[in-house]
């Protein structure tokens, strides 16, 4: 992924009920939707719909510069877009995601035996082995990407419950140590484990940024 990753730890494989809640969110926070497995969607995310304003919305916002006294030569579209003063494609900002589940007998099995081969110290501050996991991964790497990763995990933990690690870069474990939804900071101050409210108060923090 060219973005930050979240993973949720889940101390059990998801129900067909809470799969379906699990698709449900995802359908209703997306633009795109793409669903390759059960639990594995390929979306394009409106961060807005997570409550998130986009800082570069008004730049976005700019004419586009298809010059007036070309329109005799121009295309149908260069004419539309010289007109109203946009280009359509510039004027979405969606943000791509591939969030999936992981697991034994669900898919990405190699992936979640990798991803969890180190994790004796993970273990002891859940107080449970994961047996499964969902994947949330930003497709971009602006400062709303990071934002909107933090806030569509804590959307999804709502929904199928788990705990959120976190990695941290050197320097940030003391500045979580007091957010509200810690439930601990493991891998020698380079992993933080929390709440849906741990991911919102990290990411309203002033020194919010996931490692990529």
């Amino acid at each position: 992924m060219s973005g930050p990753t979240l993973v949720i730890e889940l101390a059990a494989p998801l129900s067909s009920a809470v799969l379906r809640e699990f698709r449900a969110l995802i359908v209703g926070l997306s633009s795109h939707f793409d669903e390759k497995r059960p639990g594995f969607f390929d979306v394009n995310v409106h961060a807005e719909r997570l409550g998130v304003e986009d800082g570069q919305e008004e730049e976005r916002r700019k004419p586009f510069p298809v010059p007036l006294p070309l329109l005799g030569n121009a295309t149908a579209d260069e004419e539309l877009m010289a007109l109203v003063g946009f280009d359509p494609e510039r004027e979405d900002w969606r943000r791509p995601f591939l969030v999936y589940l992981m697991g034994p007998g669900v898919g990405d099995e190699n992936v979640f035996e990798a991803e969890h081969a180190d994790g004796p110290d993970v273990e002891v501050v859940l107080g449970f082995r994961p047996t499964h996991a969902v994947n949330v991964s930003a497709c971009c790497n602006r400062e709303i990407d990071h934002v909107t990763t933090a806030l569509l995990t804590a959307a999804v933990m709502d929904v199928i419950g788990g705990v959120a690690n976190v990695e941290l870069s050197d320097g940030q474990a003391s500045v979580v140590a007091g957010l509200p939804g810690l439930v601990g900071i493991t891998d020698d101050d380079l992993a933080a484990l929390g709440t849906a409210e741990f991911l919102r108060s990290w990411a309203a923090h002033p020194a919010f940024r996931l490692v990529k």
